[in-house]
């Protein structure tokens, strides 16, 4: 990072429980998923968008939403 950049707060989901080889990668602006089976890639990207959807309509970002506003939203959506 450069010296005259603040720091970029940025969504990092990693899968551990692929089993069939197969590397999955989902990059977007806001967030990045590696890994995981299939199934559980997906929901990681859909609680990653659906999070980020929850900050646009609230007139936020990942970078300008406090940390406990972020993990309530995460743990929302990662439980739907």
């Amino acid at each position: 990072m450069r010296d005259n950049q603040p720091p970029r707060n940025h969504l990092f989901g990693v899968g551990l429980d692929n089993k069939d080889g197969h590397k999955r990668i989902t990059k977007a602006e806001q967030f990045s998923i590696v890994g995981g089976s299939e199934e559980t890639h997906d929901l990681m990207t859909e609680t990653a968008i659906k999070t980020v959807e929850d900050l646009s309509a609230r007139g936020k970002t990942i970078q300008t939403a406090n940390h406990e506003e972020l993990k309530d939203l995460v743990i929302k959506h990662s439980q739907q």
